[in-house]
């Protein structure tokens, strides 16, 4: 059973998928976005390519653990894509991912250009990792 993470911002959605054991997280691709008919066909498209039967959608709460505008956003997402779907969406915290993503880049020596087009695919691979851990 492969599950799909979801770092989904205004201009890209980054994603990640899990092994068919669920124990970890890969990332596969940084979605442009341009109309929203156009993204969740592309989701579509990779929810088939890899049997997904799960998703997780990253919640960025805001540090004292509110619910903001972002995160807001990211439950009307998660509630459309369970819709459109009809596969189980999960909702996973994702504070300081992003931050980590990047911190883990830099350690890697990545250049500043490379880490902008791979840091939300590293966020949806955190996020789906965190899911994953918690769900063993």
């Amino acid at each position: 059973m492969r599950i799909m993470g979801l770092d989904v911002g205004d201009k890209t959605i980054g994603v990640a998928i899990s092994d068919e054991f669920g124990w970890t997280a890969q990332g596969i691709e940084v979605i442009r976005r341009h109309k929203l008919n156009q993204d969740l066909e592309r989701l579509q498209e990779l929810i088939n390519q890899y049997q997904i039967e799960e998703l997780v959608v990253g919640l960025p709460k805001n540090m004292n653990g509110s619910i903001g505008p972002r995160a807001e956003l990211a439950i009307e997402f998660a509630n459309l894509i369970k819709e459109q779907f009809k596969l189980p969406v999960h909702l996973e915290d994702e504070r300081l991912t992003t931050v980590s993503a990047e911190r883990t880049l830099i350690e890697a020596d990545v250049s500043r250009k490379k880490r902008k087009k791979v840091i939300d695919k590293m966020a949806a691979i955190l996020i789906l990792q965190g899911y994953l851990d918690k769900k063993r």
